[in-house]
């Protein structure tokens, strides 16, 4: 997949391949929203991987907009972008499953001074708790929520879920290497759901200054080629 994205500030990380590869486990179909799109690889990749998915996205950064509807042109998939804060979005339908790679450093962080950098990473961009509220709002009853954040706010991400009636069903935490702390947590809630959590094994990035099999395979499978421009 041929991706554009700026030639300087943001870019996509290893972040995203490994929570599109988190998605499809859980064989999305129907309507799909990517929030905080970016230049839309998330989504992108996993309509390209799902045939069956409808994929939309909203993103508030009009560069990135640009970006994601380049992105998708080029690589002839249907796709509608919202042009808005996720907060604000009104749709007519609801969705079947939410997907994101959200701002999540925590406000409390220095902050960077680029601005497209600082809108794409910090958690004052999209607050947690209006962040899970709009999503509840958004998913047809028991559908599904999928998304990555800051593995040291996990017990908060499980305290503002259940305060929208929203339940962590699988979560995974990765660490970039054995002897590290987690960096991040994926996440897989829905909503009216009574199913207990199933904690999966830990994702590994690197096994000492290599990367793991299981990222080699997944870095394969996206097989992504980036093109750093100005649109």
């Amino acid at each position: 997949m041929i991706l554009h994205q700026p030639d300087e500030g943001y870019c996509y990380n290893s972040d995203s391949l490994f929570l599109y590869d988190f998605i499809n486990q859980f064989n999305p179909k129907g309507r799909v929203l990517d929030v905080g799109a970016g230049c839309g690889v998330v989504g992108l990749l996993v309509a390209r991987d799902n045939k069956k998915v409808s994929l939309e996205a909203v993103e508030k950064q009009e560069a990135f907009v640009q970006y994601a509807e380049k992105n998708a042109k080029e690589n002839s998939i249907e796709y509608k972008v919202y042009h808005t804060d996720f907060t604000s979005l009104e749709v007519d339908e609801k969705y079947d499953y939410i997907i994101s790679n959200p701002p999540f450093y925590p406000s409390g962080a220095q902050r960077s001074d680029n601005e497209m950098l600082f809108h794409a990473r910090y958690d004052v961009n999209l607050p947690m708790e209006q962040f899970f509220k709009k999503v509840s709002q958004l998913l047809k009853p028991k559908s599904h929520f999928i998304f990555c954040y800051d593995a040291t706010q996990f017990g908060l991400v499980c305290a503002e879920l259940a305060k929208v009636k929203m339940r962590v069903v699988d979560v995974r935490f990765v660490h970039p290497k054995v002897d590290r702390a987690a960096s991040i947590v994926m996440v897989h809630a829905r909503n009216g759901s009574n199913a207990l959590m199933k904690v999966w094994p830990p994702f590994v990035s690197f096994i000492g200054n290599e990367q793991s099999d299981e990222s080699k395979e997944i870095y394969k499978k996206a097989n992504t080629q980036s093109i750093k421009c100005q649109i």
